[in-house]
C-alpha cells in the first residue's frame, strides 16, 4: 500500500514565491489598467460665449385712447371719429391697412358700478379702445411715435404712457444668425480649452460632450429697446491626455 508523499519544505518555499510573484504581477496589471482608465477619463469642461447687438425687425405699437360722455350714442360717435383720425394719421405715416388692427371698444357705465351719489359720478359712460400697428418698419414706427401730439391737437385723448412709448420691439430672425453664433461660441470654448491644456502641460483630445445652451434675446438697455442683445453660451467637455 502506497504511503502519502510528504511535500518538502523546499517545495513549499518555491510554491510560495511563485504565488507571491503572480499576485504581484496581477496587482501591477490592475493598477496599470486603472491609471490608464483614469488618464483616459481626464476631461476639462469649458464655456464659450457668442453675443451680438442686432436691430429688432418687428414693432408692435398699440395706440390706446379714451372718451367719456353722458349719452351712449354720442360716446360711440366720438370713438368712431377718434378712430378715423388715428387711421388717417397712420396712413400719412405710410402704414398699410394690413399692418393695422382696430379693437372693439370697452365701455364702462359708472352709474351701474354703484359709485354712490349719482351727482358725483360725472360723465356716466367711459370708453377705451386701441388701434395696433404690427409692422416690420421699425424706424417708421419710432418716428411716428414722436408725432402723436398731432392726434392730441385733433381732440384724441391718448391713454396710458403713449407719448413715452409702450411699443414692443421684436427680433424674429434668430434662425438666420443661429448657425454662425453656435459656431462662434464653440470656437471660443475650444480656445479656452486649448489655453487650459497648454497651461496644464496636457494635450487637448476629442469632445466628450457638448451643449449649445439656450439663446436669450433681451433689450440692449432701457433707452434702446429697438436694439436687441442676442446671446448664447456653449458648454463643451474635452478629453485631456499627457
Amino acid at each position: 500500500m502506497n504511503q502519502p508523499t510528504q511535500s518538502s519544505p523546499r517545495g513549499h518555499l518555491v510554491l510560495g514565491v511563485l504565488l507571491f510573484a503572480g499576485l504581484a504581477v496581477l496587482g501591477l496589471s490592475l493598477r496599470s489598467g486603472i491609471i490608464r482608465f483614469k488618464e483616459f477619463e481626464r476631461t476639462v469642461s469649458v464655456k464659450g460665449l457668442s453675443e451680438r447687438d442686432l436691430p429688432a425687425d418687428i414693432a408692435l405699437w398699440p395706440i390706446r385712447y379714451t372718451s367719456a360722455h353722458d349719452e351712449l350714442g354720442a360716446l360711440y360717435s366720438k370713438l368712431e371719429a377718434d378712430t378715423r383720425e388715428i387711421l388717417t394719421f397712420l396712413e400719412r405715416q405710410g402704414f398699410d391697412s394690413s399692418e393695422i388692427t382696430v379693437s372693439a371698444p370697452a365701455i364702462t357705465d359708472k352709474l351701474a358700478q354703484q359709485y354712490g351719489n349719482p351727482a358725483e359720478v360725472g360723465l356716466r359712460y367711459v370708453a377705451s379702445q386701441s388701434v395696433t400697428v404690427y409692422s416690420p418698419r421699425v424706424e417708421t414706427v419710432r418716428l411716428s411715435i414722436n408725432r402723436l401730439a398731432e392726434l392730441g391737437k385733433k381732440g384724441v385723448v391718448l391713454s396710458g404712457q403713449e407719448f413715452q412709448g409702450q411699443t414692443e420691439y421684436l427680433f424674429t430672425k434668430l434662425n438666420d444668425v443661429k448657425p454662425e453664433m453656435i459656431e462662434e461660441a464653440t470656437r471660443a470654448a475650444r480656445e479656452v480649452a486649448e489655453k487650459f491644456a497648454k497651461d496644464s502641460q496636457s494635450k487637448l483630445g476629442k469632445i466628450k460632450t457638448a451643449n449649445q445652451g439656450q439663446f436669450t434675446i433681451t433689450d440692449r438697455d432701457s433707452n434702446t429697446p429697438h436694439i436687441k442683445k442676442v446671446r448664447v453660451v456653449a458648454t463643451v467637455e474635452y478629453y485631456l491626455s499627457d
